[in-house]
């Protein structure tokens, strides 16, 4: 385990003590916070991260984050929510997976990597205020099907 990744993520958790999403941010200022625990969340359990917010010109939406674990190629979706009413897994529709899977198979075209173990985790980040976040990583949450 890294120890910048464990002190980085120490002070991340710390900092989200009081909640997520700060008063008066919208969803994007929650989404971002979201990203930046779940990156030393990652960092943390060993992942090597090599890309963040990956986009496709032509292609629509994005890919939060990207990096290895144990040599393995991972596409990271997160997902925060702060309230207790939903589940943040919820939000990762059939047509949300289509839509990774399209710029998965674009990233790896385009940096003409074959023949690589690649596989989808989600990061679910559920934050209420006065709470620490709470952080579920579902590893190989879905695979290249959809």
């Amino acid at each position: 385990m890294s120890l910048v990744g464990r002190a980085m993520f120490s002070l991340v958790n710390w900092r989200a003590r009081r909640g997520i999403a700060a008063d008066g941010a919208d969803g994007r200022a929650t989404g971002i916070r979201g990203e930046t625990c779940a990156y030393w969340f990652l960092r943390r359990h060993g992942y090597v991260m090599v890309a963040r917010n990956y986009r496709v010109p032509g292609l629509r939406g994005e890919i939060d984050l990207i990096g290895y674990d144990r040599g393995e190629l991972v596409f990271v979706e997160v997902k925060t929510r702060t309230g207790r009413d939903s589940q943040p897994e919820d939000a990762i529709t059939l047509e949300k997976r289509r839509v990774l899977i399209r710029m998965a198979q674009a990233f790896l075209a385009d940096r003409r990597i074959k023949n690589a173990a690649w596989r989808f985790d989600v990061v679910a980040i559920l934050g209420c205020a006065g709470h620490a976040p709470e952080i579920r990583l579902h590893k190989n949450a879905f695979g290249a099907s959809g």
